[in-house]
């Protein structure tokens, strides 16, 4: 069972796919915003997953962060995510970034509950033409 305070961190380098150029976020070689996001999203989705069954995931409902400092191509980066608040179904977390100089990208996100099949289906009933 989560409880309020759990963390989990995740490790990763920044390579050439996750460069702002390379993913079209800007022109720079330098770690993407949506990089960023999408490290500090899997260190929530993780540490959310510890607390469930194993018919459910969560999905990403919200997500706000600053990024507050440039990241060059090959420096080791760390997301961590902290469990805020929960309800049982839905899981508010702050999370934040880092590389060796320090802080990268700070914010909140939210995942909420669903049970994995069930919302599977309801998005591939979602376009006849899929």
């Amino acid at each position: 069972m989560l409880k309020i305070g759990d963390s989990l961190e995740i490790y990763d380098r920044v390579n050439e796919d996750m460069l702002a150029v390379t993913v079209g976020s800007g022109e720079l070689q330098v770690l993407a915003t949506p990089c960023v996001v999408a490290l500090m999203e899997n260190a929530a989705s993780n540490l959310a997953k510890k607390g469930l069954s194993e018919e459910l995931t969560t999905v990403g409902t919200m997500i706000s962060i600053e990024h507050v400092s440039p990241t060059p191509l090959g420096a080791e980066i760390r997301a961590e995510a902290i469990l805020e608040e929960t309800d049982g179904r839905t899981f508010k977390f702050s999370v934040k970034a880092y590389d060796k100089k320090g802080l990268i990208a700070k914010g909140s996100h939210i995942r909420v509950s669903v049970k994995s099949e069930k919302f599977q289906k309801k998005a591939e009933e979602k376009f006849d033409e899929i």
